[in-house]
């Protein structure tokens, strides 16, 4: 299994970046793992820049890629439980596992039903910057479960 990392916007804090490369290569021990960044839309009505930021994302998923969004309105889970959902797509095959993050304005309802699901990280309204690092975080948490390490503790 191949885990892809979308995301609207450039990531700017040099602090949010160091977070984000120090999960990125903990997870690569375990799998590859490719973060692609795209276009934030500026300068237009909410709506617009939701549907511009969408296109490019979609461009960005491979042809048979399993999406996950990463949305306040999608399932709570809980870090053995995201470590589950890990295993089991590895386990059945998937061969890229998509995890999206959408703009300030989220997601379109096209681009929500080519997902395959949608997560939320925590009920609170988190920066998107900051969700990076939550979610790679959590994606290595759920590696180090699966593998029986120490990391995470009950």
């Amino acid at each position: 299994m191949r885990l892809k990392l979308l995301w609207v916007g450039k990531t700017q804090e040099s602090w949010v970046r160091s977070g984000i490369e120090e999960y990125a290569g903990r997870i690569r021990r375990y799998l590859p793992l490719e973060i692609l960044e795209a276009r934030e839309e500026k300068g237009a009505q909410a709506a617009a820049m939701r549907e511009r930021e969408c296109e490019r994302l979609a461009k960005l998923i491979p042809k048979g890629g399993r999406l996950v969004l990463l949305d306040e309105r999608g399932e709570a889970m809980t870090s053995p439980e995201l470590a589950s959902f890990l295993s089991k797509n590895r386990d059945q095959g998937t061969q890229d596992l998509v995890f999206a993050i959408g703009g300030a304005y989220g997601f379109t309802d096209q681009f929500r039903s080519q997902a395959f699901k949608s997560i939320s990280l925590s009920r609170m309204t988190l920066t998107h910057q900051m969700v990076r690092v939550f979610l790679l975080e959590q994606i290595y948490r759920g590696f180090t479960i699966i593998n029986g390490e120490p990391y995470h503790h009950e």
